[in-house]
């Protein structure tokens, strides 16, 4: 049973890699993409923080 689950697993891991790592007719990766757009997610996160830590509804 370990064996079937880490193969399973691994083949999941391999097909992530895969979708994320395709190149697109730009020659950019989804990898690439969400790089770019992280520091956009991040700032909104300490936004919607800041906001529960004062008590307030988040503003999105």
């Amino acid at each position: 049973m370990g064996f079937i689950k880490t193969a399973l697993i691994g083949a999941a891991v391999y097909g992530v890699v895969k979708y994320l790592t395709e190149k697109d007719v730009f020659g950019r990766t989804r990898l690439d993409e969400i790089k770019e757009k992280a520091p956009e997610w991040v700032d909104k996160a300490k936004a919607i923080t800041a906001d529960l830590k004062m008590g307030n509804t988040p503003q999105l």
